[in-house]
């Protein structure tokens, strides 16, 4: 790929709240930085995400809400829906992981790390964990987050 072509960074973000939308947003403004070009930005619900957008991306950052100890049902339908369609094609893809988590984000974090490794994507980020009561500095986490992936992308970092 030349670095004139344009990649695309998939936001796949679970937003049952305003807090959770505020992250998923966050992720989305820092990933549209101005000074990073040549990257397109798709921020989609999990319940929107098809296999066909995952196949586009160059990249893709995940955020769920801790529920019961483990991912939200829209991200473990998005997983159930698309893991088998883009098992091959897109092994290697750049992910990375935010958490709105109520207790610590254990049993999350090792769901969601658990499905990508079997779909052999590549972490490119620590988890930002965001737990605990809310706390505005969630949403500068998630916007650093969202810069980091597409500076990485327009790069050619990953």
């Amino acid at each position: 790929m030349s670095s004139t072509e344009t990649k695309t960074l998939l936001i796949v973000g679970h937003v049952p709240s305003e807090n959770t939308l505020r992250l998923r947003d966050a992720v989305a403004e820092g990933a549209r930085h101005p000074d990073i070009e040549g990257v397109t930005v798709v921020a989609k619900s999990p319940f929107e995400t098809v296999p066909d957008d995952v196949r586009a991306a160059d990249a893709i950052i995940l955020g769920t809400t801790e529920n019961l100890g483990y991912m939200s049902g829209a991200l473990k339908d998005f997983f159930d829906r698309c893991y088998y369609p883009v098992l091959e094609e897109k092994q290697g893809l750049p992910y990375a992981l935010y958490i709105r988590a109520g207790l610590d984000g254990t049993g999350t974090r090792r769901g969601v790390e658990t499905i990508v490794t079997g779909l052999r994507w590549k972490a490119v980020h620590e988890v930002v964990l965001c737990k605990g009561d809310w706390n505005d500095a969630f949403a500068d986490q998630c916007t650093e987050l969202g810069t980091y992936m597409a500076a990485g992308l327009e790069a050619g970092v990953f």
